[in-house]
């Protein structure tokens, strides 16, 4: 049975950091896009980065460019997302999920997800 438990959110001030760790067991990180979502109250859920844990390649939202960073621990089998300089537009449920339907990372078809863990960004 595949899981994905998202870990690491809380609250912060603007300007703040976290770090958030999606940890995935019964899977076998290759090929398929691993990626992060959001969805903020009465919003649509958003692809916010992506990486390929069997490559070097990392995909991000031009929202948080420059301020977020994936990456990734096989051995661990886990996938973190590094948040920076957080503005309170990046509140919301983040979630992780794996093995996309299609080819575009952003795009919310995904067979595995995780349960989410909360960010709020206060002014």
């Amino acid at each position: 049975q595949v899981q994905l438990v998202e870990s690491g959110g809380g609250s912060v001030q603007a300007g703040g950091s976290l770090n958030l760790s999606c940890v995935t067991s019964g899977y076998t990180m290759r090929r398929n896009y691993i990626t992060w979502f959001r969805q903020a109250p009465g919003k649509e859920r958003e692809g916010v980065a992506a990486i390929i844990p069997g490559g070097n390649s990392a995909f991000y939202a031009d929202s948080v460019k420059g301020r977020f960073t994936i990456s990734r621990d096989n051995a661990k089998n886990t996938v973190y997302l590094r948040m920076n300089s957080l503005k309170t537009e990046d509140t919301g449920m983040y979630y992780c999920a794996a093995e996309s339907y299609h080819a575009e990372w952003y795009r919310t078809a995904y067979k595995y997800w995780g349960q989410g863990t909360q960010v709020t960004v206060s002014s």
